[in-house]
Parts: C-alpha cells; sequence; structure tokens
C-alpha cells in the first residue's frame, strides 16, 4: 500500500511553505508571512497569506477559504 500524507492542503508543499488560501496558486514561506504579518488565525488554524491584498479578503469572509461551514 502508498504512504497517505494527511497533512492539510496548505501544509504539503514542503515544510516552511504553504498555499496561500485565498490565491491557491500562490506558495507562501511561512516565515516570511509571519515576519510581514501575513497570517490569519481561524477556527483553531493558521492560514498563511501571499500579500497584503489577501488579508482583507480573508478577514471578510474567512469560511470561503478555509472550507469552513
Amino acid at each position: 500500500m502508498g504512504h497517505h500524507d494527511h497533512r492539510a492542503p496548505e501544509d504539503t508543499v514542503q515544510d516552511g511553505v504553504a498555499i496561500c488560501p485565498v490565491m491557491p496558486d500562490n506558495t507562501v514561506v511561512k516565515a516570511e508571512a509571519e515576519a510581514a504579518g501575513l497570517v490569519r488565525d481561524h477556527g483553531g488554524r493558521r492560514y498563511w497569506l501571499c500579500c497584503s491584498c489577501c488579508g482583507p479578503r480573508f478577514d471578510a469572509d474567512p469560511e470561503r477559504y478555509t472550507g469552513a461551514a
């Protein structure tokens, strides 16, 4: 049987890199996002954003970008 990776999608790129939930075509270096304040915590999880434009979009409708119902 093959190995199954049960990590969240934003953690599957590689350690230290995430996928922006607002612009999923963009990868994010977690340390750089943290230093720039481009992180959001929602539903007990942390999300890393690729740019300052994504923050207001995420804040306006976090469920849209996190898959929460």
